[in-house]
């Protein structure tokens, strides 16, 4: 998926491809990408890590 995302880009410096990277992970894929969950459904990454961090806490 990233390399297909990205492609064949060819960045300045190290740094540059690191933050391109990141942006793509964080930005595109944690946020927006929905992947079916055998639980809550269709939910983004990110939304699925709030839905069990919630579903983990210690009862009183």
């Amino acid at each position: 998926m990233l390399k297909a995302e990205i492609g064949t880009t060819v960045w300045e410096s190290h740094e540059a491809a690191r933050a391109d990277v990141f942006r793509f992970i964080e930005i595109e894929c944690n946020r927006t990408r929905l992947r079916k969950h055998p639980v809550y459904g269709y939910v983004t990454p990110i939304e699925t890590r709030a839905l069990t961090t919630q579903d983990l806490t210690p009862a009183a």
